[in-house]
């Protein structure tokens, strides 16, 4: 079983942003399941799968999804960038939904689940479209995708919160500096030992 903290939160509450520093301190490793699927080739019947579904706002399926976390969390073991005896994994993406928590109840030793919120939903739309210019991501470029993606989150990810109950969800304020939000991140995870 992998040592795991899950970063949570709406689209654009900032998983990725903390997730990459969280994966530059040594001892993390940071896994965005949006990213594996980013890098399929679009000529790979699973980078159609992805694109069909994404560029409606709507998840991926279950079992393409994880197959594929899957493959590439073995990929980065094998290749010595993640290293499951030593390091703790940082996920953002995954478990999407209570039923992908369930898929991953035997792989994941979940230590923490890190629920970064917001109440300010301009902001985390504001940050989208943001990420949608630098980074060319088309699902973020469209404020019905977008809308229809916070959609999607409510109704099937925020759910996988209850899965894994109170004592392990930790909620952090995400309308603050990246810093302001390492910084309570940091807070939570040193106390895990």
């Amino acid at each position: 079983m992998y040592r795991t903290i899950l970063l949570f939160g709406a689209p654009g509450s900032g998983k990725g942003t903390q997730g990459k520093i969280l994966g530059a301190i040594p001892g993390f490793f940071h896994c965005a399941c949006g990213d594996v699927f980013r890098n399929l080739r679009i000529d790979d019947p699973l980078g159609k799968v992805f694109v069909e579904y994404s560029s409606r706002g709507l998840l991926v399926p279950d079992e393409p999804t994880i197959n594929l976390w899957s493959k590439n969390i073995q990929s980065k073991t094998m290749d010595g960038q993640f290293h499951p005896e030593r390091d703790t994994l940082i996920l953002d993406g995954i478990p999407r939904n209570v039923r992908q928590a369930e898929m991953l109840k035997d792989t994941l030793d979940v230590k923490a689940v890190i629920n970064l919120t917001s109440t300010q939903k301009s902001q985390m739309v504001e940050r989208l479209q943001r990420r949608a210019l630098r980074e060319n991501r088309l699902d973020d470029a469209n404020l019905e995708v977008i809308k229809k993606r916070l959609e999607t989150y409510e109704r099937d990810t925020r759910p996988v919160l209850a899965y894994y109950g109170p004592k392990l969800v930790h909620d952090v304020d995400s309308s603050p500096s990246p810093l302001h939000v390492l910084r309570d991140i940091l807070d939570i995870t040193v106390k895990l030992g």
